[in-house]
């Protein structure tokens, strides 16, 4: 899994219209990792890295981290959530 900084999962939040605790909820974790991650505070372990982002890709997110680029963009999927308009 490659590394996925702060603010691509603030960015993926905001692609699905998720607050910090829907997220939380999804990965099975608290919201102070979550929040602490986003804010760049601390180092994000392996473990708590890999639950948020399965939970981000289980419902379309795709992490971009290419030569040159980083970012996020959400693929739509018949039966996931729309992006807000």
């Amino acid at each position: 899994m490659e590394k996925i900084s702060g603010a691509q999962v603030k960015a993926a939040r905001a692609l699905l219209n998720w607050s910090q605790e829907d997220l939380a909820e999804k990965a099975s974790l608290t919201m102070t990792p979550i929040s602490r991650m986003e804010r760049g505070v601390v180092s994000t372990r392996k473990g708590t890295m890999k639950l948020i982002a399965m939970a981000l890709e289980e419902v379309g997110i795709e992490f971009i981290n290419e030569e040159g680029w980083v970012g996020v963009k959400l693929k739509l999927n018949q039966g996931l959530p729309q992006p807000p308009a």
